[in-house]
């Protein structure tokens, strides 16, 4: 699995970086995680707002941080 945390830093998306981390090492998948902090790669995904999370090329959601069930749900919906 392929994820991709998008955003320039800010505290939510430091949030989302860890929060990620830890539904993956929860659910034991094997995942290559990256953040992405450059503001053109960011725009390259159409993303306008971060923090934004990117599951297997197809951004999954932006602007927010979800709950962690909600992070746990996407993710294990992109595993199928």
């Amino acid at each position: 699995m392929d994820i991709k945390i998008l955003g320039p830093g800010c505290k939510n998306c430091v949030l989302l970086y860890k929060m990620t981390t830890q539904v993956i090492q929860e659910l034991g998948i094997e995942a290559n995680i990256e953040k992405i902090e450059d503001y053109g790669q960011i725009a390259s995904y159409g993303v306008m707002s971060t923090p934004a999370l990117v599951v297997n090329g197809t951004v999954a959601f932006s602007g927010r941080v979800p709950t962690p069930r909600n992070l746990r749900e996407i993710i294990e919906a992109a595993q199928k």
